[in-house]
């Protein structure tokens, strides 16, 4: 089976609005509901899991009902971190999956999920254990030497960035998780399932990615959104 995990344990200060921004509404929707949206349409994700903020649980099963949402089947709570709330939904899974299902963990807040990149995170998980969605750097990257000088750079082309959806093999994420909180490896700061993976010494495989996978973090960034959803595609493009 595919399982998506999808992220929503975050408060989100930057945002900088009273509720937690995975629920602001864009044209009358919560932006959690078109992440579950983008799941729930998908032919090959069989069920869903959310890892939720406190106090929101109710809420969100509410709008799972309005917005028919099916395949949500559970709903945890999240933890102090992101490392913190994805393990929560792992431990949750112990006792409904088999070893080797797909699980896809994804940012609630990246509503904006193609079929495409789906279809070849789960491939790539199928064919090699694993699939992170990445993209090329377009930009040069620069090493700092102090706040306001560098004398070197990075070769772009070696650089690749990574975000979610990822996909892991249910066993694999079950030994991963209870080896880096045991051992507290890759759990801190910023990490995530890629990091924490890499520094308990797994090799991981790229999939697809899109520019359109974006992560709403400001108000430029819903603005940005709110863009993506309204536009129309030239017809002359191809």
């Amino acid at each position: 089976m595919n399982i998506a995990v999808i992220i929503a344990g975050g408060s989100g200060h930057r945002m900088g609005q009273d509720i937690p921004k995975q629920f602001i509404n864009v044209y009358d929707k919560p932006i959690i509901v078109y992440t579950l949206e983008s799941f729930q349409q998908h032919p090959m994700i069989d069920e869903i899991e959310v890892v939720c903020i406190d106090g929101w649980h109710d809420i969100l099963w509410a709008y799972a009902k309005q917005f028919n949402i099916t395949k949500l089947k559970w709903i945890v709570s999240g933890g102090n971190s992101a490392q913190e709330s994805i393990r929560n939904g792992v431990d949750n899974l112990k006792d409904k999956c088999n070893p080797d299902d797909n699980i896809i963990i994804h940012d609630g807040i990246r509503p904006l999920v193609d079929t495409e990149v789906l279809n070849d995170v789960i491939d790539k998980c199928n064919q090699y254990g694993n699939g992170v969605t990445s993209l090329p750097y377009n930009e040069q990257i620069f090493v700092i030497d102090d706040e306001i000088s560098t004398t070197k750079y990075i070769p772009r082309e070696t650089l690749r960035r990574v975000s979610t959806p990822q996909a892991y093999k249910f066993d694999k994420l079950v030994w991963a998780y209870d080896k880096a909180f045991k051992e507290e490896v890759g759990i801190y700061g910023s990490s995530y399932t890629n990091t924490m993976m890499v520094e308990l010494g797994e090799k991981l495989y790229f999939a697809k990615g899109s520019d359109k996978n974006i992560k709403l973090t400001t108000k430029d960034d819903l603005e940005i959104f709110k863009g993506y959803l309204t536009a129309e595609k030239d017809k002359w493009l191809k």
